[in-house]
């Protein structure tokens, strides 16, 4: 699968459904549920498991590229591509609000979740692209802002017989009515290796 596929919308299955999504021209717009969030445990001793995601299948070997721009203006608002293989074993990455300005970061949860993530407040109102890519016993997460190079984010593992399922995702945890504007949605043959960049 050297040439990307582009996935339509309606071939995906959504986990939790968010307040208002429709297509518009290509482009799928998806307005966020009040305080929706994906987290489990770790330093706030809380649980959350309906943030917005539409996924699809992510066997070994593929891997899913996610194009999408917001106005992130609200304390943890957040959008990127997510990793999905059951509540309790799922990976998110991509762009959150956090101290008046954009980080790229990653939450990977295995029964409890933990965070990292570094500022890029010259990404706002830009474009941004994440890739989740998907060998052996591994996700590699890749992110750029559009027309620069990718970044690396994170090295996760993933077993590699368990069913997962891969897309775009969103929340607001502290309101509703983050709009984000996912523009692209592909599936694509995985990274070739941990410090090879995808084609493109």
């Amino acid at each position: 699968m050297d040439t990307p596929d582009r996935i339509d919308w309606s071939q995906a299955r959504w986990l939790n459904p968010p307040l208002r999504s429709h297509v518009d021209g290509g482009d799928l717009l998806i307005t966020t549920d009040d305080r929706t969030d994906f987290w489990r445990v770790t330093g706030y001793g809380f649980t959350h498991h309906n943030g917005h995601a539409l996924l699809t299948p992510l066997p070994e070997g593929t891997a899913v590229e996610v194009d999408f721009d917001a106005d992130f203006s609200e304390l943890y608002d957040q959008a990127g591509a997510m990793v999905y293989t059951d509540e309790f074993t799922w990976l998110k990455a991509g762009i959150e609000y956090t101290d008046d300005a954009p980080h790229l970061g990653a939450v990977v949860t295995r029964g409890m979740s933990d965070w990292s993530m570094a500022p890029v407040p010259e990404w706002r109102g830009h474009r941004i692209t994440v890739r989740v890519s998907r060998r052996s016993d591994a996700v590699t997460v890749r992110a750029r802002r559009a027309g620069e190079s990718w970044r690396m984010v994170r090295l996760a593992p993933l077993d590699p017989t368990a069913p997962a399922a891969a897309g775009p995702f969103c929340c607001s945890p502290l309101r509703a009515g983050l709009q984000v504007r996912f523009t692209g949605f592909r599936l694509t043959s995985a990274d070739t290796g941990i410090h090879d960049d995808p084609a493109g």
